[in-house]
């Protein structure tokens, strides 16, 4: 069993339980680098550097820069692009499908 430190917001949301609902909790991508992350910032472990707090949505909650502001984080991408570049990292993430983390948060 791999053990692993991950520093998170206190006011994260707990993890859910996979397949359920992503809640913006964080441990996914603080844990690991997704294959989106992984080409844009050319790094195999993580955390994300992506992954970005918001905490005025919902009582806090964590979000995909990727999604949120691509261009922020890819500087090449002209404004146009803004709506395929999330398009294809929602795909790249599996936004949408519910939890896919493994990780047990103890």
């Amino acid at each position: 069993m791999h053990t692993q430190l991950i520093h998170l917001h206190r006011a994260a949301p707990a993890k859910p339980a996979k397949r359920t609902s992503c809640n913006g909790c964080g441990v996914c991508c603080a844990a690991e680098t997704c294959p989106a992350g992984m080409i844009i910032f050319r790094q195999r472990r993580g955390p994300c550097p992506a992954l970005a707090w918001h905490g005025d949505e919902d009582g806090g909650r964590y979000r995909c820069g990727l999604l949120t502001s691509p261009a922020s984080h890819v500087r090449w991408l002209p404004y146009a692009g803004e709506g395929l570049a999330r398009t294809l990292f929602a795909r790249w993430i599996a936004a949408g499908t519910g939890c896919d983390s493994d990780a047990e948060v103890g």
